[in-house]
């Protein structure tokens, strides 16, 4: 049977036409360098933030292998993937919001594995047009092709695929030449349901000039991936559809810390 590619709208992913997406930086998991005392803990810990972003009235949330640095890349253990179903399940049992999951580094079919094994709506994928070199290593072929040949494999053209495009903590010097807007009209061009576009680290805000480039480039849903605070969301919000925050959420603004309800609560009204 021949289908063609439905474009998606920020509602139809989020669930909101103007969304915030709250970040569960996951403790390490079995198998990771830093190794994980308790899966139980993790579990705990997630359900408890997944929690919180749900009462300040964020619209989806997104899980994430945080803590399992150093990345390997593109491919993790078989034990990253089933300790990353039973807690993103877990959440879904009992958290109603939309949800996406990210598989550090690039691992992007594990990431719709455990999305299809959850009922999440989307994913986050690195490396899904051009190459760069990131703290993993040399990630050389565009990951477009095999995913979306994978995600029909699997059944799972329901789930979105969201693109980091020009991915941070990342050199880009390969494709020097290419500016934002062709990084974003290759996304849309290869069949992304939106694009993620950071600042050069976690937690460093993205540039105005970048963001309005991509915007007249695609009519994609757009994310800001990093640096957002509450000042800055009304702002950003100008040109894109959706805000995934995470470390402006933690004490100190780092990743590492706890989520604080108050913290989150900044947020409540930086919707336009």
């Amino acid at each position: 049977m021949t289908t063609t590619h439905s474009p998606r709208t920020a509602t139809d992913i989020f669930g909101a036409s103007k969304a915030l997406v709250g970040m569960i930086h996951l403790l390490p998991l079995p198998g990771s360098a830093a190794g994980c005392d308790s899966l139980q803990a993790v579990i705990d810990r997630a359900l408890h933030e997944a929690e919180l972003i749900q009462q300040a009235g964020f619209d989806a949330l997104l899980i994430e292998n945080t803590h399992d640095r150093p990345y390997l890349r593109r491919r993790v253990g078989p034990e990253v993937v089933a300790a990353m179903s039973v807690i993103s399940r877990t959440i879904r049992n009992s958290i109603g919001l939309p949800m996406g999951v990210q598989v550090l580094a690039g691992d992007n079919r594990a990431a719709l594995s455990v999305a299809l094994a959850c009922d999440a709506q989307f994913i986050r994928a690195e490396g899904f047009v051009f190459s760069s070199i990131a703290d993993e290593g040399l990630f050389d072929e565009a990951d477009a092709g095999p995913l979306l040949r994978y995600r029909r494999q699997i059944d799972a053209e329901h789930i979105a695929i969201l693109a980091d495009i020009q991915k941070k903590h990342s050199s880009h010097a390969i494709t020097a030449d290419c500016d934002t807007r062709d990084h974003a009209s290759a996304a849309d061009y290869c069949l992304a349901d939106g694009i993620v576009i950071t600042g050069k680290t976690t937690g460093t805000s993205v540039q105005t000039e970048e963001l309005e480039s991509a915007r007249k480039a695609v009519d994609l849903p757009i994310c800001i991936g990093s640096g957002v605070t509450p000042s800055s969301a009304p702002a950003l919000f100008k040109y894109a559809d959706a805000l995934i925050i995470g470390s402006a959420l933690k004490s100190d603004g780092d990743w590492r810390n706890d989520m604080q309800p108050d913290l989150l609560d900044r947020f409540a009204d930086v919707r336009p």
